[in-house]
């Protein structure tokens, strides 16, 4: 039976092309929102996080009703560290729509999605996104997006998708690109039009996938995924189990379901086969667990997530400065709270070590990572972090490790720097081209070699550059990749800087805090240029004499210290360092803080 009544569509994007901003204008001309109802800018970008840094880390669910039919909208991250909401969140869909930005054109996020979704063979309507742009390359683009879909194999039906071109910002779409048109119109014709309407079998027995999971503390995991077949029922009795039979079948009742309408969850007593709901009262349940009527118990295929590429190690924050600021610091609250986050990320993976105190954690990127260790310090969690390192492979008895596909675009000038920098961490150019009055580089880099650029390319793009990767695959070990070239400057003892012995110190090298800033011992107060690490003492205090005054302190001049984000102090971390993490604070620190014992050590592996 089709469903005309109704249509389920992704939105699917490299991360800043617009994505949730279109949404926003697709939700406003639906007619969702009242008229003199205030709305936020990306409505969509939920969470504290996603607003501050302008990208959406969580796929979400939202419907518009256009002509009368439901059409069920799911806004997904465009950023690579994230592919893995992008990867379920396709199962639950009929068609998407691909949004590529009018000047950047196809990046390798918008390659990554796309194939996913070829791979499922969705319908694809093609959006060229923000034609206002000065820079707007819209033949271009339109051409760079079916050289894309050659390169992955796109059937010919897929090749003959329809193309449309819109400002998400002003909310207009039209189909050709020089009339910018009026309103959205187009694309929700297309959308009615072009993607087809789930053809389901509402008479069979019940069979649902979990394809998200939220958390609330009222009502336990609430799950999110499309009923496949059947009628589902409020207080229904059902068998849940998964399609890689990882753990035994059980049995469970529906207690609470939701119709996702516009931005609220509506309750509703029973949905059919095409419908995306919300339900809860199962206890255990997780991403890719398929729900059947009781006894009837039939798993969902659910698409292979893809393994992560890079670990740290979480431990308990053993510092002098511990347990001053969070509320959980001991080893069970970092426990529980690491294997929760497994409930809803399923690209995630915790293991224990040998020690009770620190856990291994693999993800995706160091973005996907930070995004996990920014989320626990706003909810009170103290830990120490270790640098960032990629899992190796044995393949074929070699040693393999992943590597990266890298797009940078940068002004003509820089390339020289850019290719010396990437030649250094074994980066390997595959293409150049000119794009406007820039150059785009693609490279196949190491996911090590990463580690630690985005900063030194910020600086010699002098911030002008544009730099994403995407997983390409694991490949033999290019060989050793400095991890950085300059040392540590670290604090001799314990107490409170003073500016005279951080007047001292700037001499030595960059510094990372203020006058007034409490330090203890074997703590990281700056950057040496050189390669090794120096003990410094920014605790000293000028001495008075009956010749000198204390009131000449204020002729000292410090120059202001940089002030390291979370992302900037993973990036620095050096191999015998720890990230201490608080609720107010991030300090660097030596995993040895005694200053003789380093020496001592030091000694022994040079003797």
């Amino acid at each position: 039976m089709l469903r005309n009544d109704l249509r389920n569509i992704a939105i699917i994007a490299h991360v800043d092309h617009g994505k949730t901003t279109l949404v926003d204008q697709m939700l406003k001309q639906s007619g969702t929102f009242r008229e003199n109802q205030v709305v936020n800018e990306r409505v969509m970008d939920s969470n504290d996080i996603e607003r501050e840094r302008g990208i959406t880390i969580l796929a979400k669910n939202t419907s518009i009703v256009y002509d009368g039919v439901k059409i069920n909208i799911i806004d997904t991250p465009g950023h690579a560290d994230f592919g893995g909401e992008v990867e379920r969140v396709l199962k639950m869909v009929n068609g998407v729509i691909l949004l590529v930005d009018a000047a950047e054109g196809p990046m390798p996020q918008t390659r990554f999605v796309l194939q996913k979704a070829l791979e499922l063979g969705h319908k694809i309507i093609i959006v060229v996104n923000k034609i206002d742009r000065p820079d707007a390359r819209l033949n271009e683009v339109g051409d760079e997006v079916l050289e894309l879909l050659m390169d992955l194999d796109a059937s010919d039906e897929q090749l003959d998708s329809p193309i449309l071109y819109c400002s998400g910002r002003d909310g207009t779409a039209s189909y050709t690109p020089s009339d910018l048109g009026k309103d959205l119109v187009p694309l929700f014709d297309e959308i009615l039009n072009y993607i087809p309407a789930p053809d389901v079998d509402t008479e069979g027995d019940m069979q649902y996938l979990v394809s998200s999971i939220d958390y609330n503390e009222y009502v336990g995991r609430i799950a999110i995924g499309r009923i496949e077949r059947g009628v589902m029922k409020v207080n229904q009795e059902v068998t849940v189990g998964d399609y890689h039979q990882t753990k035994k079948e059980y049995r469970g009742k529906i207690v609470t379901m939701y119709q996702i309408e516009g931005l609220n969850r509506v309750p509703c007593d029973c949905a059919k086969a095409g419908d995306i709901v919300c339900i809860s009262g199962l206890e255990n349940i997780t991403i890719g667990d398929t729900i059947c009527d009781f006894g009837k118990f039939e798993a969902v295929p659910f698409v292979k997530i893809s393994e992560p590429t890079v670990e740290m190690t979480f431990s308990v924050n053993d510092s002098p400065f511990a347990g001053r600021e969070g509320k959980f610091v001991t080893s069970r609250h970092l426990r529980d709270r690491l294997f929760r986050e497994l409930l809803k990320d399923v690209s995630l993976r915790v293991s224990e070590t040998d020690s009770t105190d620190s856990f291994k954690v693999a993800g995706r990127g160091e973005m996907h990572l930070s995004i996990l260790i920014e989320n626990m310090r706003r909810e009170g969690y103290e830990l120490g972090v270790s640098t960032p390192r990629v899992l190796y492979k044995e393949i074929d008895g070699k040693l393999n490790e992943p590597v990266e596909r890298l797009v940078i675009d940068v002004p003509e000038n820089c390339v020289g720097s850019i290719m010396e920098k990437l030649g250094v961490r074994k980066g390997e150019l595959q293409q150049m081209t000119p794009v406007g009055s820039r150059m785009r580089l693609e490279f196949l880099i190491p996911a090590r070699g990463l580690f630690g650029y985005k900063s030194e390319f910020l600086t010699d793009t002098k911030g002008e550059g544009i730099m994403s990767s995407v997983f390409y695959g694991y490949q033999p070990y290019k060989g050793d990749i400095p991890r950085r070239n300059s040392g540590s400057l670290i604090a001799f003892e314990t107490g409170t800087a003073i500016t005279y012995g951080l007047y001292n110190a700037q001499e030595r090298g960059e510094l990372f805090i203020t006058a007034g800033t409490p330090v203890y011992e074997g703590m990281v107060v700056g950057a040496s240029p050189k390669a090794e690490d120096l003990v410094v003492n920014v605790c000293k205090k000028k001495h008075l004499t009956n010749t000198r005054a204390s009131g000449s302190d204020d002729a000292l001049r410090l120059i202001p210290p940089r002030i390291l984000s979370l992302e900037d102090s993973l990036e620095f971390l050096a191999d015998d360092e720890l990230l201490e993490v608080t609720p107010k604070s991030i300090r660097i620190r030596k995993r040895t803080l005694s200053n003789t014992q380093r020496a001592k050590e030091r000694a022994k592996l040079n003797g």
